[in-house]
């Protein structure tokens, strides 16, 4: 069974049940504490915190959280860095959820097109 990292581009349209996501749904999904946060914020925007806690509480139920390590953080510092030189704005979150990817060896799950083209990236729109 393949492993995908999810982003929370990724979980909210798993969520959504967008149809180009749907076979994710059913893959190992892992995910950082940091994307539960930004899932969390996009919840409780459009739904509510009530209903928020009860769809964070069903994903935690489904996927595997990762908890990064320093050499994760100082990884994406230097990652966030060197692509905004590039001219692509990505969050620390962004670019941390990609360096826990590449170092667990799984594909990085988004739809952020800012990533379209970096390596081990399945993009989904």
């Amino acid at each position: 069974m393949p492993r995908y990292y999810a982003d929370t581009y990724a979980l909210v349209e798993i969520l959504k049940g967008n149809p180009a996501y749907e076979r994710y749904a059913m893959e190992e999904l892992i995910t950082s504490e940091f994307n539960m946060l930004e899932l969390a914020y996009a919840l409780t925007r459009d739904y509510g915190g009530e209903k928020a806690v009860e769809v964070l509480k069903v994903v935690r139920a489904f996927i595997t959280i990762v908890q990064p390590r320093d050499e994760d953080y100082a990884r994406a510092s230097a990652l966030r860095l060197e692509l905004r030189k590039q001219g692509r704005n990505l969050s620390l979150i962004d670019v941390l959820g990609y360096v826990l990817a590449k170092r667990l060896n799984i594909r990085f799950l988004t739809g952020d097109r800012e990533f379209k083209d970096l390596d081990e990236v399945e993009y989904v729109r």
